[in-house]
């Protein structure tokens, strides 16, 4: 998959080149435009399974982890075919290469990938199920082999962790975290973090890599919540 950003800014585009017969996978909602030469077609976000069962797969990964219950596929239908996309949040996109590493991936980190890669939805341990708000229930999980395009509220960070300590991330600045990492969802401190008012975070172990989002995008809404006019009846 080849692409370029439009700028380095906090808005950036993806223009997409796609190839004759190649196919990427996009997030739903994100295409902006295309030169007429791609064929876009909705999908269950099923991981390939059709049917019954894969409507209740895409339905059941929807409810549980809030991702969508479609996925967008753009196949090029010539040499010079194009698609610009754009995330949904002001940030920074980065590649994610997928293969020798696999990740796991918070809620709207997705933005697009080669057709070879996909990702599941994995059940979370018991203290993350009940209290994470990485997924919910239920974390992404990355497979196969090929190229994944990543978007984060903000700036983007990645931490290198080599085995020899551990580390502690809010939960909502986490965005993706190699598989091989072992992650426990936690109070910050005191009873529900009141102590502190930072409430849960990611205690993580192991070898592997943290990328950390800069902002906040659940603090940002509710900055600007008061702000927003209501309608009236």
């Amino acid at each position: 998959m080849k692409y370029k950003l439009s700028s380095t800014s906090v808005f950036p585009l993806v223009d997409i080149a796609l190839q004759e017969g190649e196919e990427v996978q996009i997030e739903p909602g994100s295409m902006v435009y295309h030169n007429g030469l791609v064929t876009l077609e909705g999908h269950m976000n099923s991981n390939g399974k059709k049917g019954i069962g894969g409507m209740m797969k895409a339905l059941g990964r929807s409810l549980s982890s809030g991702e969508s219950f479609f996925i967008t596929k753009v196949k090029g239908n010539a040499e010079n075919a194009q698609v610009t996309i754009a995330p949904s949040t002001p940030g920074t996109i980065r590649e994610l290469p997928i293969g020798p590493t696999q990740w796991r991936l918070n809620t709207g980190a997705f933005l697009a990938s080669e057709s070879s890669v996909s990702y599941t939805m994995q059940r979370q341990k018991l203290e993350g199920a009940l209290l994470g708000g990485t997924g919910g229930l239920f974390v992404m999980e990355t497979a196969g082999e090929g190229m994944m395009l990543i978007n984060g509220f903000g700036d983007l960070v990645e931490i290198t962790m080599d085995g020899s300590q551990q580390f502690v991330v809010d939960n909502e600045h986490v965005l993706a975290w190699s598989k091989s990492l072992d992650y426990h969802i936690e109070f910050a401190s005191g009873t529900f973090g009141f102590k502190t008012g930072e409430g849960l975070v990611n205690r993580f172990s192991g070898q592997g890599k943290i990328i950390i989002q800069s902002r906040n995008i659940e603090a940002f809404a509710g900055l600007i919540a008061p702000f927003i006019p209501t309608s009236s009846n």
